[in-house]
């Protein structure tokens, strides 16, 4: 077997890339052609899937950003979300995160077809204290059983001074924590009404 040495080496590397770009303008020919001749060449691609869709503009739900989508759906499904061109913070462009956004509450079935997450809850569970059975409940209900244990647990934990008489009008038996999956505005919201109730422990899990 004879030893490759560093001009065989070049020489054929220089022979492979000459042959690639011979190849390449050979079968470039006749879309060059037919340009030249002021016509396009056409490719066959099917019908579009979002041909009869409704267009959404929306924003990416992932990070602070605000990077611009646009959502189509047919009826109460999405069936593709891409980058929003017109929007000046992403210009059309997505990351891997908002790309796939539109697949946050579907699974892939055996068919591997993307169809909607069965198993994603839509109704409000409950489990009483000592309980061992979840009960289904109402909104309304849910969110007014939330405000009243708020409420029953900063008016017992309240502190209006520390040990040292400074006032501090805190409580420190809730925490909360944001969460990178709502938008700027909505932190925003949360944080001002964490701290009019005096909550003092509070984070982010941002991914920014």
């Amino acid at each position: 077997m004879r030893k490759l040495n560093r001009r065989d080496f070049l020489r054929y590397l220089g022979l492979g890339t000459a042959g690639t770009a011979l190849l390449e303008g050979a079968t470039a020919a006749p879309a060059m052609a037919s340009t030249a001749e002021g016509k396009l060449p056409t490719f066959d691609v099917g019908p579009l899937k979002i041909k009869k869709a409704k267009e959404t503009p929306s924003v990416c739900a992932f990070c602070g950003c605000g990077c611009g989508l646009i959502v189509y759906s047919e009826g109460n499904k999405i069936i593709n979300i891409e980058g929003d061109p017109d929007n000046p913070n992403n210009d059309g462009t997505m990351c891997c995160k908002g790309i796939a956004i539109g697949n946050a509450n579907t699974v892939v079935n055996p068919k591997r077809r993307r169809v909607a997450n069965d198993r994603r809850l839509t109704e409000v569970l409950y489990r009483a204290p000592g309980s061992d059975k979840w009960e289904k409940k109402d909104w309304n209900w849910a969110l007014s059983e939330i405000a009243k244990r708020i409420k029953k647990t900063r008016d017992e934990t309240f502190e209006e001074k520390d040990e040292n008489g400074v006032t501090v009008n805190r409580t420190q038996a809730i925490a909360q924590l944001g969460s990178a999956s709502i938008d700027n505005e909505e932190n925003y919201l949360m944080h001002k009404l964490m701290r009019a109730l005096g909550v003092v422990n509070m984070d982010h899990h941002a991914r920014l």
